[in-house]
């Protein structure tokens, strides 16, 4: 079964936002791993930080299916298609990796470009799987973390267990 990595991110009530979207990804998914989660300040737009992680998870549903349930767990979360790019989030998910996939698929571009982009994206996907590599560039995240910038975004990491706090 594919392992699947989704970033996720929240600066509008975010642990309520985040919470929710976990226990909705549990329920179709099932077992999720979770990256520690950062703080950072919003990137694009003067707002409130976000907090943002990578959850991973193993399914059988083709990337359309999975896409479709991650906007239908925005949306119950408040959520509205058609806002800027750099706006305030209620619930920001984003498929990152469907597998060792690469390319169009769906619609979706895979692996999202945003994981070379964004340090909150990054970050949590080195923590979460350092060695694994890029499907494309074929270097672990762990490597492609070192050699990242992070002065442009710095991140905190929020202490504490989140999973357990918004009772997974």
């Amino acid at each position: 079964m594919p392992e699947v990595f989704v970033g996720a991110g929240s600066n509008i009530e975010p642990r309520k936002h985040l919470g929710a979207g976990l226990r909705a990804l549990a329920e179709h998914f099932g077992l999720l791993r979770l990256s520690p989660v950062y703080r950072n300040s919003a990137v694009g737009f003067e707002g409130e930080d976000f907090l943002n992680l990578v959850i991973s998870f193993e399914t059988e549903a083709p990337v359309g299916a999975v896409a479709a349930v991650l906007a239908r767990i925005e949306a119950d979360n408040g959520r509205q298609r058609g806002e800027a790019k750099f706006a305030p989030r209620s619930l920001d998910l984003d498929l990152l990796l469907y597998g060792d996939v690469a390319g169009m698929v769906d619609g979706i571009e895979l692996p999202r470009d945003e994981i070379t982009r964004y340090a909150f994206v990054l970050k949590p996907l080195a923590d979460l799987v350092p060695d694994q590599a890029h499907p494309v560039l074929g270097r672990s995240y762990a490597e492609l973390w070192e050699e990242f910038d992070d002065t442009r975004h710095p991140l905190e990491r929020v202490a504490g267990d989140f999973a357990a706090e918004v009772a997974l």
